[in-house]
């Protein structure tokens, strides 16, 4: 037991845990959202699109939370653009939109001279450098996010199980689905550091559709997914710290594990 515990008696091993458990709990409340409404692909496409963004932030020498910010304030407008015509599919629009962002991403990176942009840390995350600063932002976001998503519970329900069910309640479909694009956006932007925007689509998905195979209704799903979310993260730290692992795509691994492991016993 003291063995395992060795990791955290560091201080930055610390801020990690702290900084990871927090982007858990508001991944699993926003993740549960995303899953029950089939928005994975969504979520990916902002995750990725946000790499411009940052790319562009870090060369101007601003915070890359406020490029990533910018860029996915112009994915989320961009997505519900493209999702209202009627003349491509959502999914390909969405899915051109976001290789579109991505390859400007990558261009900007490959072709910055006098700065220097990691690019792994980006897309991976770097939990062990997080600061108290940022440990902050991610809580005071978070739990605006979550006071958000909080005050719509009842139109998300009704826009789960039918957009007519919305209608009739006198919800909008779309001010809710604009929400909760917000919401991911949001979610994205704060934890892009501790886990990266290639992985922290993962934490979205897979604490949360964890929940959803064992859970009977959406309150059971988000305790399920934050007690995932926060297990995969002291998991993942601990599987770095011993096996000399990149943490923050040890964390994800260890959450996509339990989705796999309560399918396989679900099945059995």
């Amino acid at each position: 037991m003291i063995g395992i515990l060795e990791p955290f008696q560091a201080e930055f091993m610390q801020r990690a845990l702290l900084g990871g458990a927090i982007v858990a709990v508001l991944s699993a409340v926003v993740g549960t959202w995303v899953v029950l409404r089939g928005m994975a692909f969504l979520g990916e496409a902002l995750s990725h699109g946000m790499l411009p963004g940052v790319a562009t932030a870090v060369l101007l020498g601003l915070p890359g939370q406020i490029g990533a910010l910018v860029a996915a304030a112009a994915m989320t407008v961009g997505i519900g653009l493209v999702t209202r015509r009627k003349r491509i599919a959502g999914d390909t629009a969405i899915g051109l939109l976001f290789v579109g962002m991505l390859a400007v991403g990558v261009i900007i990176v490959s072709a910055s001279k006098n700065v220097t942009i990691n690019l792994t840390a980006i897309l991976f995350g770097d939990v062990l450098a997080l600061t108290w600063a940022d440990i902050a932002l991610i809580a005071s976001v978070g739990a605006v996010v979550i006071a958000v998503i909080a005050l719509f519970k009842r139109p998300f329900t009704a826009l789960v199980f039918d957009e007519r069910i919305a209608h009739s309640l006198r919800f909008s479909p779309r001010v809710s689905q604009a929400v909760l694009m917000g919401g991911v956006a949001l979610t994205i932007v704060v934890s892009y550091q501790a886990v990266g925007t290639l992985l922290v689509v993962g934490m979205l998905l897979a604490p949360a559709a964890t929940g959803a195979v064992w859970a009977k209704n959406i309150a059971q799903i988000t305790i399920i997914a934050i007690a995932v979310g926060i297990f995969s993260v002291w998991a993942g730290l601990t599987a770095s710290w011993f096996l000399e692992w990149a943490a923050g795509p040890s964390i994800a691994l260890v959450a996509v594990l339990c989705f796999g492991a309560s399918a396989a016993l679900k099945r059995a």
